[in-house]
C-alpha cells in the first residue's frame, strides 16, 4: 500500500453513453491514478437504471445522487419530480442533484426550472441531504432561490463553479463548496486568477466527465483520471503539494456527503 491520499471526483457522469465502449477500462484508469470515490449526479428518470447498474458493479467506489437536471425540466417536469421523490423515499442517496437553473440553452422553462429547483431543495432538507447545484448563465436566479430557502440545514456543492470572486463568496455564504474541474486549466477560465483567495476548505474536485476536459485534453472526451491535471493546476494556484490538494478536497467531500 502506498500512502497516496484518496482522490474524490465529486461529479462524474460515468453512466454516460459516451463511455459505453470502454467504461470499465476508463474507471480502472481513474482507480489506478488514485481516484477511488465517484459521486454520480442524476439527470432524469431515463438515467436511473444505468446509475443503479453502475453502483452494482462498483459498490465500493460509486455513490449516487438523485435529482432532475434543469435542462431536462420540460412540460412533463411534475412527472419527473414525482420520480425523484419516489426514488428518494426508497433508498439511500448521498445528495439531491444535479439541480438548479440553466438559461444557456433555453429560457422558455425558467418558471418550471425555478419550481423544480425549490421543490428539490425542500426534498434535500426533508432527507437531510446536501444539494448539488447546476448553474449556467443563471447566478442571479440561483441566488434568489437560495436566499429564499437558506437555512441551517441547506448545504452542498456549487458544481462546475465558473463565476467571479464575489459570486464565489456569495455561494460559500450559503454553505456551498465550490466544485472545481477542467475550467480551472483553461486560459480563458478566469477562476484561476482569484481562486487562491478562497480557502481550500471550500473547494471540492470534480470532472463533470464526459464534459469539460482539462488542458491538454480540452475538446476531447473527459474522464475521471484527468482529475490529476486539475490537481496539478490547483497545486500551482495554491502553492501547495498535489498530496495536500487531494487530501483536503477529499476531506471536504466527506464533510458534504457524509461518507
Amino acid at each position: 500500500m502506498n500512502s497516496t491520499p484518496i482522490i474524490t471526483d465529486t461529479h462524474t457522469h460515468l453512466y454516460s453513453e459516451e463511455f459505453d465502449q470502454d467504461r470499465d477500462a476508463m474507471i480502472q484508469r481513474a482507480i489506478d491514478a488514485g481516484i477511488t470515490r465517484f459521486f454520480i449526479p442524476a439527470i432524469d428518470a431515463a438515467a436511473t437504471q444505468s446509475m443503479y447498474d453502475l453502483e452494482k458493479n462498483y459498490p465500493e467506489n460509486v455513490f449516487l445522487m438523485m435529482g432532475l437536471h434543469p435542462t431536462y425540466v420540460k412540460d412533463n417536469y411534475l412527472e419527473e419530480l414525482a420520480h425523484v421523490e419516489a426514488e428518494l423515499s426508497k433508498r439511500k442517496f448521498y445528495a439531491v442533484g444535479e439541480i438548479g437553473i440553466d438559461l444557456y440553452w433555453d429560457k422558455t422553462h425558467l418558471k418550471e426550472q425555478q419550481i423544480a429547483f425549490k421543490r428539490q431543495i425542500q426534498l434535500a432538507k426533508q432527507y437531510k441531504l446536501p444539494i448539488v447545484i447546476h448553474c449556467r448563465e443563471a447566478f442571479d436566479e440561483i441566488f434568489e432561490v437560495l436566499e429564499e430557502e437558506k437555512s441551517e440545514d441547506l448545504f452542498g456543492i456549487f458544481h462546475c463553479f465558473s463565476g467571479t470572486l464575489e459570486q464565489a463568496e456569495r455561494a460559500i455564504s450559503y454553505k456551498m463548496k465550490l466544485g472545481i474541474g477542467g475550467v480551472v486549466t483553461f486560459k480563458n477560465g478566469k477562476i484561476d486568477q482569484f481562486l487562491n483567495q478562497i480557502d481550500l476548505k471550500h473547494i471540492v474536485l470534480e470532472t463533470d466527465s464526459p464534459y469539460l476536459a482539462p488542458i491538454p485534453f480540452r475538446g476531447k472526451r473527459n474522464e475521471s483520471s484527468y482529475l490529476v491535471n486539475v490537481i496539478a493546476k490547483l497545486s500551482d494556484v495554491y502553492g501547495v503539494s498535489t498530496e495536500e490538494i487531494a487530501a483536503v478536497t477529499t476531506q471536504n467531500s466527506k464533510d458534504v456527503f457524509g461518507i
